[in-house]
């Protein structure tokens, strides 16, 4: 029986592997006109970073987490999330020390142990970016815009924006005490997990998506009631800039995000493709992460984006223009004129590939034609005495000589027609 990827994970392949890469190029000269750099933390870390970063009670940590003992018994876990593996790494580098402000982004796979549906794998891809040193209301709404002119480069729309406010540790005790009370009420609709999370965190209670859940708390209190006025400044400011950036958003009193570290901020840009599932990216405000982590007290922004959803809602749009390619094929044995024809080629931008193994002239054009293959050029002695090649066309079957001293303007000309 024939070895299978693990359940879950999954290869990318061509010609879909090459809209992730022209992404990844998109998305990396964006994130760096906004002032940020590149980071790339290792895929695995000791297990404290997520359970303490991430939180003991959500279901990362509680059920998801891939974690095993090393040779010297040391619980190591391959990384959930990468907000704390980037927060881990910016205290270990001091990188406090170096900006006031410091702007990181970061593009790789992380891990999660959860039943596999549309769009969701245990080994998955996120970008994310994330802002540290800075607690003004700009950088929120500064951020979201990053990403929402991404998602408008890559030319999606039918998108939104939800956004909300989580309060801060002043305003947030009073409006969990109000949460507890009034789910202690409803604890028999509430599911098992719920019935946890109602006595050690009853926000989580908010972002449950079983229908009994969902049920109770569309009548639960607002958080909104609840808001200190420095959070309630903190986000209508917010809102302003939001404004004064041109994004489209809808404030969702209803959204806290699945991670216990948010502050302030959270927010989540919305596909109406993707099902109950739908949101593509989401992230929001972490003040205190960094200092529980054991560094300087630093507040934070951050978001990270699913990639192998975002890819769904691209579905065959295509990020990358399709640029021709041409086999060489040689006719006869010596390859050396074959070889340099596609060098020429190459060092002028194109693709090329020499067809090395084919047998005969029949036997190449059909290997040309399994790959897909348009462009064909012959290369063989007698060419090569007469300085010239055979320029065939697959896909009318039309074939011409051309001097080998014009290649450059004869394929120019072809693939213009």
């Amino acid at each position: 029986m024939a070895i299978k990827a693990v359940k879950g994970t999954r290869d990318i392949l061509a010609p879909e592997i090459r809209n992730w890469t022209e992404y990844e190029d998109m998305a990396r000269k964006l994130f760096r006109r906004y002032g940020f750099e590149e980071i790339r933390t290792p895929i695995f870390e000791y297990t404290e970073v997520f359970s303490r970063g991430i939180g003991e009670d959500t279901d990362i940590v509680h059920k998801e987490m891939y974690t095993f003992s090393d040779r010297k018994g040391r619980s190591i876990t391959l990384r959930p999330e990468n907000t704390a593996s980037v927060v881990r790494s910016y205290i270990e580098h001091r990188m406090d020390l170096q900006a006031k402000v410091t702007r990181l982004f970061y593009i790789g796979p992380m891990f999660r142990y959860e039943r596999p549906q549309k769009g969701r794998y245990r080994q998955f891809y996120q970008t994310g970016a994330e802002v540290f040193g800075s607690s003004h209301p700009f950088v929120d709404a500064d951020t979201i815009e990053m990403v929402v002119r991404l998602l408008r480069d890559l030319g999606l729309s039918g998108l939104r924006v939800d956004i909300n406010s989580v309060g801060c540790r002043e305003c947030r005790p009073g409006y969990r005490e109000a949460l507890q009370d009034y789910l202690s009420g409803h604890r028999d609709s509430l599911c098992e997990d719920c019935r946890r999370r109602m006595e050690s965190n009853p926000l989580r209670v908010l972002d449950c998506k079983v229908p009994g859940c969902r049920a109770v708390v569309e009548d639960a209190p607002s958080i909104q009631d609840h808001l200190c006025d420095g959070c309630r400044e903190h986000q209508e400011q917010v809102f302003r800039f939001l404004d004064l950036l041109g994004v489209d958003y809808r404030p969702e009193p209803g959204l806290v995000r699945g991670l216990d570290y948010y502050t302030r901020t959270v927010f989540e840009v919305i596909s109406e493709g993707l099902g109950a599932q739908n949101a593509i990216l989401g992230g929001g405000r972490y003040d205190n992460l960094v200092k529980e982590l054991g560094g300087p007290d630093v507040p934070a922004f951050g978001w990270a984006l699913g990639m192998d959803r975002l890819m769904m809602v691209l579905g065959d749009r295509k990020l990358y223009e399709e640029s021709p390619s041409f086999y060489v094929l040689p006719v006869g044995k010596d390859l050396e004129y074959a070889v340099q024809t596609a060098l020429a080629l190459k060092d002028n931008g194109y693709r090329a590939v020499v067809l090395a193994e084919a047998a005969s002239l029949k036997s190449g054009l059909k290997q040309v034609n399994r790959a897909g293959g348009r462009f064909v050029l012959l290369a063989g002695e007698s060419e090569k005495e007469k300085n010239v090649l055979i320029l065939r066309d697959m896909e009318n079957s039309s074939q011409r000589e051309i001097p080998a001293a014009d290649l450059l303007k004869e394929i120019e000309n072809e693939i213009k027609k």
